[in-house]
């Protein structure tokens, strides 16, 4: 039996902020392993293009490499449709029943978390792990989303104690588009495969869009 944490997303591209976040749960819940899941096609994303699949899972596996206790999971992204957290976890509690898993977010999600697909079963699942505990929302504290949370839904949500890190996928994404270097946010293998794929230049997306 082992604990998992899972990291999902689009990673698009992959930064350090999430390989930080990663490493903060791993030494703060005490988890074996923490496994990056890139999403297929996320339901979330409809209004903007979504790097193909096949490249966001190759950042991933370059960035997590070096890393003993993080993996590679393609376990959304080699489904078809649209890929639902509610759905992932279900699944891999069938697949995986000597597994914990610990289902980490940032903070923006956090806020969203009862607009999700089946809310109830995801919070009925797992223990969410919240990286950003300074993040505030207008009107609502984190604390305030804490305490609707667990009242509506019973959720057991703890908090990540990590210092945030002022990186955005979509600020990098801008960034390529600018010409600018991304190579201080994330690792070098990860830039070098975004130039060298040019993945989000102003030509690409608008061919593919």
């Amino acid at each position: 039996m082992a604990r998992i944490g899972i990291m999902g997303g689009t990673f698009d591209p992959i930064h350090y902020g999430h390989l930080r976040v990663g490493e903060q749960a791993l030494r703060e819940f005490e988890l074996d392993e923490v496994w990056f899941m890139p999403s297929g096609n996320p339901p979330h994303k409809k209004d903007r293009h979504v790097t193909d699949v096949s490249d966001r899972c190759a950042m991933v596996r370059l960035a997590i490499t070096g890393f003993p206790r993080f993996r590679f999971s393609d376990f959304e992204a080699k489904r078809s449709g649209e890929t639902y957290t509610a759905q992932t976890l279900r699944l891999l509690r069938e697949r995986y029943p000597e597994h914990t898993f610990y289902f980490i977010i940032g903070a923006d999600s956090f806020y969203e978390l009862q607009t999700w697909y089946h809310p109830e079963e995801i919070l009925g699942m797992t223990t969410i792990l919240v990286a950003g505990r300074a993040y505030r929302k207008p009107h609502i504290s984190m604390e305030e989303q804490l305490q609707f949370l667990c009242d509506r839904f019973g959720a057991d949500i703890r908090f990540l104690h990590f210092d945030e890190i002022d990186i955005s996928s979509e600020h990098l994404r801008q960034m390529e588009r600018d010409g600018r270097d991304v190579i201080n946010y994330v690792p070098e293998c990860v830039a070098h495969y975004i130039t060298e794929h040019r993945l989000y230049t102003e030509e690409r997306h608008d061919t593919e869009d």
